[in-house]
């Protein structure tokens, strides 16, 4: 969600650590690479999450990641099937891969793994986490922003951008990715969107993920409760589509609505004749 659109609403969830990391044979960061670059955990991937009371495991160096079996990925089906390969040490960070690696035997058999309907593109954001803990484009230090790219338009009119980072996140919480999940859902806040494009990443957000996963869905509903008055301008005919096609979004709004309505109530009764303060509304971008 854009900075203008979002940036009231929720809080930059905890990142990954940004910046390719060109690895050596002993497992450090090439010449030229800066301290940064550098996986935390003391050669340790990234994402790999350690129980406060369990001892910590044995140093494990990229070279020895790399020296592990390759696995192939098949993901999509028919012409939009892709074939990537991953390495099998990686890929069992992830609890789900882990499973699926468990039947591999070692008698020569083909180590592959089918995915006919997750997303080329969000599996590539995977991998390229996996590899240097984290994904194009890199969020700007110390900023709600992400890494220019000419090829990326500044605004996104269509929701695309958005709906980039939704799908990692989606792929990230059925590999069981938590550090991923949490970067894809800050990057997310970055993008500077539209009205329509946030209808487009509403929809997907309300299809694809669960009515318990308040970390994407409430921000959703919050944007939309609060920013009502963009909405004959710019999107009320998708809006009323949206609310027609997912019910859920719809109350999820309206109990929101309905809350800071009550809470401007009791503000008044509170505070009989004091008035209330608006605050200058935002102008989004146009779509």
């Amino acid at each position: 969600m854009s900075e203008s659109f979002n940036e009231d609403i929720i809080e930059d969830s905890p990142a990954a650590p940004s910046g390719d990391v060109e690895m050596t044979e002993g497992g450090g960061v090439a010449e030229g690479a800066s301290a940064e670059d550098a996986p935390a955990n003391k050669d340790e991937l990234p994402f790999a999450e350690e129980s406060a009371d369990s001892p910590p495991p044995p140093r494990v160096t990229f070279l020895q990641y790399l020296s592990s079996p390759i696995v192939t990925l098949i993901v999509g089906t028919g012409d939009q099937e892709t074939v990537l390969t991953a390495h099998q040490s990686l890929l069992v960070q992830s609890p789900w891969f882990a499973e699926a690696c468990a039947d591999f035997t070692d008698d020569g058999s083909p180590r592959q793994i089918e995915l006919p309907n997750d997303d080329i593109d969000a599996m590539g954001c995977f991998l390229e986490f996996l590899y240097t803990g984290d994904y194009f484009p890199k969020k700007v230090p110390g900023q709600r922003a992400l890494e220019k790219d000419p090829s990326i338009p500044e605004v996104d009119l269509t929701g695309e951008q958005l709906l980039k980072h939704a799908r990692v996140y989606t792929i990230a919480e059925k590999f069981g990715l938590t550090n991923l999940k949490n970067l894809a859902s800050s990057k997310i806040h970055c993008v500077n969107s539209t009205a329509k494009g946030e209808i487009a990443y509403a929809r997907y957000v309300y299809e694809f993920t669960s009515k318990d996963d308040t970390t994407i869905r409430a921000p959703v509903a919050n944007f939309w409760a609060t920013r009502s008055h963009t909405l004959r301008a710019e999107a009320e005919d998708e809006f009323r589509n949206l609310c027609l096609e997912f019910p859920q979004f719809g109350y999820d709004v309206l109990t929101r609505v309905l809350d800071e309505k009550l809470k401007r109530e009791r503000n008044e009764k509170m505070h009989p004749g004091t008035g209330s303060a608006r605050k200058r509304p935002r102008h989004s971008s146009q779509a």
